[in-house]
């Protein structure tokens, strides 16, 4: 298998695309660290992936805590011996997305929003960077939203436009080092955060297939990204959308 032996963390992996992401890549052969804030769904995470005997390591933090994210790293690289690749897909769409124009918007929501989507990622980022083998991959993740606008949607799409500028900025910072830092951006993908914007009845999908992504479809494409028939990719920003941004 591609990923056979690989070690893999990964933020956010207790739900959503970096949930899909951590079964599939466990699922072809890697060892996986998860750091989630929510420690029932992370629990249940890890309990499945024992049934499953996939390597797994677990950390409970919240990724706008730098040391906590310096120590979910570190101990993850005590348990399996190394890092070989990364998925930052920890994240928010904040409390009123696309519900507030920017002259009403609060400071508590934006720096929510920021917080966690940008200071997080380079938490994140900055943590992996640190251990990462010679060859390793990391993909973050950002949004369709982060290369255009759309109304009531500033904190959102300005912390995603950041997830791209810092990426593109550690893939020319260590692409001499052999390490690539790719982004892929999701249109709209089913799972709890477009559940938090519009309950169980969104609105038709605007993409040209007609539909909307399912977590795992956007997983392949980070797989794909974390193995090696990648490894001419660095600094690119890869769409899984269904075609909602042509």
């Amino acid at each position: 298998m591609a990923l056979e032996g690989k070690v893999i963390a990964i933020t956010g992996g207790a739900q959503g695309i970096g949930l899909a992401t951590a079964r599939l890549i466990a699922s072809r052969g890697a060892s996986v660290s998860i750091l989630d804030n929510n420690p029932t769904t992370l629990k249940a995470v890890e309990e499945e992936f024992v049934t499953n005997k996939w390597p797994i390591h677990t950390f409970t933090a919240d990724i706008r805590q730098a040391d906590k994210v310096d120590s979910w790293v570190e101990n993850a690289v005590k348990k399996f011996g190394r890092l070989d690749g990364a998925v930052n897909a920890a994240g928010t769409v904040g409390k009123f997305h696309g519900q507030k124009q920017i002259a009403l918007l609060d400071d508590e929501d934006w720096n929510l929003v920021m917080g966690i989507n940008v200071n997080g990622m380079m938490h994140s980022l900055r943590a992996q960077l640190r251990h990462i083998q010679s060859g390793g991959s990391i993909v973050n993740i950002a949004s369709n939203l982060g290369s255009k606008g759309a109304p009531g949607c500033a904190p959102y799409a300005t912390s995603k436009h950041a997830v791209i500028g810092l990426s593109m900025s550690a893939a020319h910072d260590y692409g001499s080092q052999g390490i690539r830092i790719n982004v892929v951006s999701p249109g709209g993908t089913q799972g709890p955060l477009m559940r938090s914007v519009v309950g169980d009845n969104p609105p038709p999908p605007p993409s040209v297939l007609g539909k909307y992504g399912q977590p795992e479809e956007v997983a392949f494409q980070i797989a794909w990204l974390l193995g090696p028939e990648s490894t001419h990719s660095s600094g690119s920003i890869f769409r899984v959308d269904g075609g909602e941004f042509c």
